[in-house]
């Protein structure tokens, strides 16, 4: 298994496919949700495209040594969103599906915290690894050799305030 190191032109562009798979596919829905941290750049291009309300569930799973260790999965208590009522026919976005769990475990928890709104659920992915004990409905890639996925904002989570502040020149923004 050696690791996909993913640039942000490419990661625009798979999400750019991941949107045209799904209009494609002629399937109409009315909500996005999408899974925080790791959908939530997905979901926000998705809606700009499709012109959907977007809502935020914020779940998180992995920590420890580089955000590599994979723990229990938890939810916030409540789905963000600025509409009074959730879409019936909801697209749920991930960046990816590893294991699986988060997105089964979403599913579940949008089912349950509105069990009367939601008709119907389709999940969306960019990457989907063999090793998902659920295949999702739309994915740009199937990884069969579960690479561990390095994408382009993670180096982000490597660095401090005081280091980007002393590796920006503000004045080279002006």
């Amino acid at each position: 298994m050696s690791d996909l190191y993913v640039s942000w032109s490419e990661y625009h562009q798979k999400i750019e496919l991941l949107a045209t798979q799904i209009y494609e596919s002629g399937w109409q829905f009315n909500q996005i949700v999408c899974i925080a941290k790791g959908g939530l750049r997905v979901g926000d291009i998705l809606c700009r495209v499709f012109g959907q309300p977007l809502a935020i569930l914020f779940a998180s799973s992995y920590g420890g040594a580089e955000n590599r260790i994979r723990g229990e999965i938890t939810f916030s208590s409540h789905l963000s969103m600025t509409a009074k009522k959730l879409g019936d026919r909801v697209l749920l976005v991930d960046d990816l599906v590893d294991s699986g769990i988060s997105l089964q475990k979403s599913m579940s928890w949008l089912k349950d915290d509105r069990p009367d709104e939601i008709e119907e659920i389709r999940t969306a992915v960019l990457w989907y690894k063999n090793c998902s004990r659920i295949e999702p409905d739309y994915y740009v890639d199937y990884l069969p050799n579960n690479p561990w996925i390095h994408q382009p904002f993670e180096k982000y989570e490597q660095i401090t305030p005081a280091e980007l502040a002393k590796k920006t020149d503000c004045d080279d923004y002006l």
